[in-house]
């Protein structure tokens, strides 16, 4: 059962902006060679940006069942300390000169809101997780509702 779920598309304004760039380049470097060769420019320069952009959106953030997934990774909500939601400044921080190497961060160019998720298990790897997302208040009360039931259901059968 899903309790929260987030694809992190990549915004229509670079999508746009994006391929007029792109069409721009083409225009002024390919503009005197021979038709062919336009063309497959403007086809690779097009589908370079698309695939740039596709795969950047492909990102997704989900809690399913008792574990936190982020593009691929997982956590255990048991395994899951302090959660909070990062405004633009707090994020930008602990993406940049406190950073730690261990951490795995969730980084995409077009979010600048963050949740923090600390790891509380030591020898899990990474000491907290950073997930750069739209919904920060969303995402952090979804962890937050998630792991009661989580810890009530291991109670339960310990």
């Amino acid at each position: 059962m899903h309790s929260y779920r987030e694809r992190l598309y990549a915004p229509v304004f670079w999508w746009i902006s994006g391929m007029i760039i792109m069409l721009t380049f083409g225009s002024i470097v390919w503009t005197f060679f021979p038709l062919w060769a336009t063309l497959a420019t403007f086809a690779v320069l097009l589908g370079g940006t698309a695939a740039l952009l596709g795969n950047w959106g492909r990102a997704t953030i989900e809690i399913y069942g008792a574990q936190l997934w982020a593009n691929g990774n997982q956590v255990a909500l048991a395994e899951v300390g302090e959660v909070r939601q990062l405004d633009e400044t707090q994020a930008r921080v602990l993406r940049g000169p406190r950073a730690d190497p261990r951490a795995y961060l969730l980084l995409r160019p077009y979010l600048h809101k963050a949740v923090y998720v600390q790891v509380a298990e030591p020898g899990a790897g990474a000491p907290y997780w950073l997930l750069f997302t739209r919904h920060p208040a969303e995402l952090a009360a979804a962890i937050e509702s998630s792991r009661p039931a989580q810890r009530a259901g291991s109670a339960a059968m310990g």
